[in-house]
């Protein structure tokens, strides 16, 4: 098991941590019922980070922050030598943490989405995990939240008996929205993004060999070319720009500190 703790990839905080790491520690605040927020970054939800200081600010706040993808993995090694031999992929972490809460008993809640990829998600998920608990589930309403409105939803978690909170709506609407709903759940919310719609079968996964070279990109960028044109071919190449920066020392890549007050707006 590793955990290392916090380091700075261009400025944003990830944890140096493998799969049972980040398991063990989401399980852990499941069982005493705390807050706990965790987000997997790979390198466009890294670069969200980058670009927006506030943004950066409030992942550098997250409990566990785990390095998603190979580049943000090779990062830690090159820059820290934190010597990990394996990213922690969100879609498998929540595979690892939804077990624990199968064999533990331990009911999670599903948000974000459409109410068709729930459907489906939650079919998947009984069939592969048949002692797995549904509390609840609940879609993205596409739209900030109005005043208030944060509340409720942390009341219906709360009365659902959910003890994991799994989160869907995309980076980085979906760290936002952790980031704020954190001091009012007693339980951990994990931003895991694609998983929803790997594991309800409507996202093909990569083969293993582009997974393992960092190519994972250019699998998503030929499902959805139109979608993701931009994030892949602008943020790819600043990101290896900024990376060679700081490695070099020619950029310091200070890492804002974490962020403590809310959002002016909550993305849900």
């Amino acid at each position: 098991m590793i955990d290392q703790g916090k380091r700075s990839v261009l400025g944003v905080l990830v944890d140096v941590v493998d799969y049972d790491a980040a398991a063990a520690a989401v399980l852990d605040a499941a069982r005493s019922r705390r807050p706990f927020a965790l987000t997997a970054l790979a390198v466009h939800g890294v670069m969200t980070g980058v670009q927006d200081r506030a943004h950066g600010a409030r992942l550098n706040a997250f409990d566990l922050v785990t390095p998603d993808g190979q580049p943000v993995r090779w990062a830690l090694n090159a820059l820290h030598g934190a010597g990990l031999t394996d990213r922690v992929y969100g879609p498998d972490l929540t595979l690892r943490v939804l077990t624990g809460c199968a064999d533990e008993g331990m009911p999670v809640y599903l948000y974000g989405s459409t109410v068709d990829t729930l459907d489906r998600l939650t079919a998947a998920l009984a069939a592969l995990l048949p002692g797995l608990k549904i509390a609840g589930t609940e879609p993205s309403k596409f739209r900030p939240l109005r005043p208030g409105e944060d509340r409720e939803i942390a009341s219906r978690i709360a009365a659902s008996g959910a003890r994991v909170v799994l989160v869907g709506l995309g980076c980085p609407r979906q760290e936002v929205f952790v980031y704020a709903m954190r001091p009012l759940v007693g339980a951990p919310l994990l931003a895991v993004g694609a998983a929803f719609d790997y594991h309800a079968g409507q996202l093909r996964r990569p083969p293993s060999w582009m997974q393992r070279h960092g190519l994972e990109w250019l699998w998503r960028l030929g499902l959805e070319p139109a979608r993701l044109w931009k994030r892949y071919l602008l943020l790819n190449p600043a990101y290896l720009t900024l990376f060679a920066a700081q490695k070099t020392r020619l950029w310091r890549a200070a890492p804002p500190p974490p962020a403590t007050g809310p959002p002016a707006s909550v993305p849900a």
